[in-house]
């Protein structure tokens, strides 16, 4: 039998106490914990820590530890009543200014912390909460894209001194009239100019200009939305005070949203769902015009038709927004100089100028707060389906008269308290770019989330109870090989899965269950090899050699192709596929190393020095 090679045995060496390491802390299990952070995600204060422990002492709560990570404080406790009170008494102590979030604490020693080793990290399946899946309204977005050209359009027309004779939307088609057709070509090219994103049809014989979206633009419109989108419900999500989220994009235009140990979703949905922003315009007239139009229908052109929420009194309100929720910077919830609830609102430069330019030039006169909203209704038929319709609702929630100039900086009031605290909350997070719909929602528990625990721990071990088992009588001493290969398999993706920060899922169980099987699978190609050979007359270290050089090919073979099915798994599955992907693959991975490594490291130093051995304790 040839002999070992000395860095073999050193690399297996160190990749096990290196996988020891790191799979270690996920032993000393976690513990409930509040995190606090900024509402604005500043640093903390220098003297936090001073502030927390004596709002903490007052209540007579003391905590475990206390400590920074990341942008945030820690404060861990030892059982869970001690930290509802605390989460209690510091949102109490510390206001609005900063929000607090119920979460967990790993309760590893600080020197395998400074060494960058932590836990895995429990799905929502493991550690309860609430699961959501949106879907982002494309057809919304691609709307609004196109309603956008129907006004710059005939804006940069005029600019041009390009005139035309009429204009029509059919859908997400703008078709514009023109008296010849050398209008209609001056036309073309101007608009080619300008607005290389749109598409230009001008059929010959005919004096009109058909302009639409190019493909192009309409893929660019899409993923924007849907990154908006994403990055708004972060945002939201942030605002909430939820630890560890989750919100992550999921096919075409779908988003994930996962918030452990989030049990009540009332609110969690408005705020998801919502789509509330606010728009400042000029009021063209509240009186006597403004009922005639309620009445007839028939709205004068430059102007929109609204009704305000109190009263429901109509008003005309010219098109040209001032300022929307796309300029807002910051949204505070506050009170009037009448103690009424109100937003403080904060708007960028450029929303700034304009709203300086327009109350320069009209005080005096009345401007308007138009409030819209997407709501989602759910009702159900006869046979109990449930049909969920959308509505949009515009009120105008407050008109006011321009009292001074001011420019990014002032206050909206006209608001109850709750939809004050609401507006606020939305209008900092962001203005969602196309309304999101609620397709699924799951809520787990925390007790079926330790129910869930301890049924995979329960499969593991039984797993690889009976895989040793198997293993060890039919293949003798080198199925202990096996089995010590395995278990430090097992630490290796363990190691791994911490290393990565990977959340650990009840499917991401179910792939370290099978991969014990899998990963066995390789000794035994190894171990049958052996066999064949001795029964074709090979010494005992020879069969040895022969068994684990000739087996090799074979098993990284078999290894390939179940890795190009995890990685199609991870590639076109949702969430929980991904994760029983991501185990298996590792487990894949670190089987091959240890499979044929660490079990001929063993062979080597049993059955290396017995020079005169005459047959190997295997069936």
């Amino acid at each position: 039998m040839q002999p070992y090679p000395l860095w073999k045995t050193l690399t297996l060496v160190f990749v096990t106490l290196l996988g020891a390491l790191y799979a270690l802390p996920n032993l000393y299990g976690q513990a409930p914990a509040v995190q606090v952070n900024t509402l604005n995600g500043d640093p903390l204060p220098a003297d936090f820590a001073a502030t927390a422990e004596a709002a903490l002492k007052a209540a007579s709560l003391q905590s475990e530890t206390s400590h920074a990570e990341k942008q945030h404080w820690v404060l861990r406790f030892a059982k869970p009543e001690d930290q509802l009170k605390a989460a209690d008494t510091l949102k109490r102590a510390l206001g609005n200014s900063y929000i607090v979030a119920l979460g967990t604490d790993a309760k590893t020693p600080a020197w395998l912390l400074a060494l960058g080793a932590r836990p895995m990290s429990l799905g929502l399946d493991l550690r309860g909460g609430v699961h959501f899946l949106l879907e982002v309204d494309i057809a919304d977005a691609r709307k609004a894209a196109a309603q956008r050209y129907v006004t710059d359009l005939p804006t940069y027309l005029r600019k041009e001194d390009v005139r035309y004779t009429g204009r029509r939307q059919d859908g997400e088609t703008t078709v514009l009239e023109f008296a010849d057709g050398t209008l209609r070509e001056a036309a073309r090219k101007a608009i080619a100019k300008e607005f290389p994103e749109l598409t230009l049809d001008a059929p010959e014989g005919s004096g009109t200009l058909t302009a639409r979206l190019s493909e192009t633009e309409i893929k660019r419109i899409v993923d924007f939305a849907v990154q908006q989108n994403l990055t708004t419900l972060r945002n939201r999500v942030n605002q909430l005070g939820v630890a560890e989220p989750l919100v992550q994009r999921q096919g075409v235009n779908r988003i994930v949203v996962q918030l452990p140990a989030v049990q009540d979703t009332t609110r969690v949905k408005d705020l998801l769902g919502a789509t509330a922003t606010l728009e400042y315009r000029a009021v063209e007239d509240s009186g006597a015009a403004a009922e005639s139009a309620a009445a007839t229908g028939i709205v004068p052109p430059g102007s929109a038709l609204f009704f305000t929420r109190e009263g429901r009194r109509p008003a005309l309100l010219k098109n040209e927004i001032i300022a929307a929720g796309v300029n807002l910077v910051d949204a505070t919830a506050t009170v009037d100089e009448n103690g009424q609830p109100a937003v403080s609102i904060k708007l960028d430069s450029a929303g700034g100028k304009r709203m300086f330019a327009f109350t320069e030039k009209n005080v005096g006169k009345p401007m308007a707060v138009l409030f819209k909203e997407t709501v989602v209704t759910t009702n159900y038929n006869a046979e109990g389906v449930p049909l969920r319709e959308k509505r949009n609702v515009e009120e105008i929630i407050s008109i006011a008269t321009i009292q001074g100039v001011f420019g990014n900086q002032f206050r909206t009031t006209g608001l109850e308290s709750k939809e004050a605290q609401n507006l606020a909350v939305l209008l900092k997070a962001g203005a969602l770019a196309a309304p999101v719909e609620i397709v699924e929602e799951r809520t787990v528990g925390p007790s079926l989330g330790a129910d869930n625990i301890e049924k995979g721990f329960t499969a593991a071990l039984l797993g690889l109870g009976l895989v040793s088992l198997f293993m060890a009588f039919y293949y003798r001493v080198f199925g202990l090989f096996a089995i010590a290969a395995l278990l430090l398999n097992l630490v290796l993706v363990v190691a791994v899965l911490s290393l990565l920060g990977a959340a650990l899922t009840v499917p991401g169980i179910a792939g370290i269950v099978l991969h014990m099987g899998i990963a066995v699978d390789a000794n035994v190609l190894i171990y049958e090899r052996i066999r064949e050979e001795l029964r074709n007359g090979a010494k005992p270290h020879e069969a040895i050699q022969h068994g684990y050089d000739r087996a090799f090919l074979t098993i990284a073979d078999a290894n390939v192709t179940v890795l190009i099915g995890t990685v199609m798994l991870f590639a076109l599955g949702a969430g929980p596929v991904k994760g029983f992907a991501i185990t298996l693959a590792i487990g894949i991975l670190t089987s091959q190393f240890t499979a044929i490594v660490g079990s001929r490291a063993l062979a080597q130093l049993v059955f290396g020095r017995r020079a005169r051995m005459k047959d190997l304790p295997i069936w």
